[in-house]
């Protein structure tokens, strides 16, 4: 789906824990203490930069509460940090002090505001699939993906604000 993207590529993620997902050892790593790595993520920040510098854009809404869990202060600290310096923008939704609007509403990714990614989670924060949905069912996921947005902050902001 990145390879065929013409306009924007949206993500929603819901979940407080996705360390069985993606880069395993470097959050172990942030648990240990140790710093970042200099070539953090640089295969998605090489991808993103592409994308964004061809005019595309890749973003993000982040629905969670405080206090952060160890694996939110990694994502945020680290992946949402660096990924900014690419082009990626981020957004938080923080419901910590009321309900959430998108209360059932599962993480997918949404492009061109068209095609639906639905995926899937295990308890433990690893990946455990993802189905392309229909296009019939996009104007579902445009809608939940404008009321994240309606609801949401800039991450620079929240982050300014609520860092641990």
């Amino acid at each position: 789906m990145f390879d065929g993207f013409s306009r924007e590529a949206f993500r929603l993620e819901t979940l407080d824990d996705y360390s069985h997902s993606g880069n395993v050892d470097a959050y172990r790593r942030f648990l240990d203490g140790e710093p970042m790595p200099d070539d953090y993520n640089a295969d998605w920040l090489d991808e993103v930069g592409a994308w964004t510098r061809s005019g595309r854009r890749v973003y993000r809404v982040h629905i969670l509460s405080r206090p952060l869990t160890p694996y939110l202060r990694f994502e945020l600290g680290w992946g949402y940090v660096t990924n900014a310096t690419a082009g990626e923008e981020f957004f938080v939704l923080d419901v910590t002090d009321r309900i959430n609007p998108l209360q059932n509403t599962g993480d997918f990714w949404l492009f061109d505001s068209t095609t639906a990614v639905s995926m899937r989670y295990a308890d433990d924060g690893g990946f455990a699939g993802a189905e392309v949905l229909p296009d019939a069912d996009g104007a579902e996921y445009v809608a939940y993906r404008d009321k994240a947005l309606a609801h949401a902050v800039p991450f620079v902001d929240w982050w300014a604000k609520h860092a641990e």
